[in-house]
């Protein structure tokens, strides 16, 4: 396709970043462009593993300590989110509960389907770690002890996977991720440092993520094609 083309149908506003990082070469903008697209994929495949990894590591601990229908009993009266602390969490469960029963195709397993990543997240937050126990540390066997100079807390978790969810609401929204961080210049390192932070986690989760991710995983060879251009 002739650039022009190319660039009619995505906008200059979106292909400037890329022409200007190529020095104005436009066949390897819309090259980068394209490995954009497939990095985006390799990394969203990644995510996608640890927010299903994530998700039901959570649910086994909660479902042991509160009963199999845990997630839609959190939000009734008197219920572990049924404070204001937690109101956040209770709407978003709700509103996914309310959805699915009106279809009458409630169960336990579309409620947790139907949580976005922010919600596993907010597991971590204060009031709703206090909410579920305090227990749910548990679920990083493998993390660090806390030492003075670091706290491995529930604080610390919840910091690390805001990282992954502002990753992931990049990719979703379509933003480029192949360019160092807020500079004009093609640059993996964001990419690289992310993708090693989520093996550390599945390394803490106790998963061997290079086991799981087998033939799925081709992040860094993406990274070197793009360093290449």
């Amino acid at each position: 396709m002739k650039f022009a083309d190319f660039q009619n149908i995505l906008s200059p506003e979106r292909l400037n970043r890329y022409v200007a990082a190529c020095d104005n070469d436009t066949r390897k903008a819309m090259s980068l462009y394209r490995l954009n697209l497939h990095l985006s994929q390799e990394v969203f495949t990644l995510l996608s593993c640890f927010e299903v990894a994530l998700r039901n590591a959570i649910d086994r601990e909660l479902t042991t300590r509160f009963g199999e229908n845990w997630l839609r009993d959190s939000v009734l009266a008197g219920g572990i989110f049924d404070i204001s602390s937690c109101r956040d969490s209770a709407r978003i469960i709700t509103k996914a509960f309310n959805r699915l029963n009106r279809t009458g195709e409630y169960t336990h397993h579309k409620l947790l389907a139907e949580m976005e990543f922010g919600v596993w997240k907010y597991m971590f937050a204060n009031p709703q770690y206090r909410a579920t126990g305090q227990i749910l540390l548990r679920i990083f066997p493998n993390k660090p002890r806390s030492s003075a100079e670091v706290q491995y807390n529930n604080a610390y978790m919840f910091n690390e996977l805001d990282g992954i969810n502002i990753l992931r609401n990049r990719i979703a929204h379509h933003e480029p991720i192949c360019f160092a961080r807020r500079q004009p210049q093609i640059g993996t390192s964001y990419i690289l440092n992310a993708y090693q932070n989520l093996h550390k986690l599945f390394m803490w989760m106790g998963i061997d993520s290079h086991s799981l991710l087998y033939g799925l995983d081709h992040v860094q060879q993406v990274c070197n094609r793009i360093n290449a251009i």
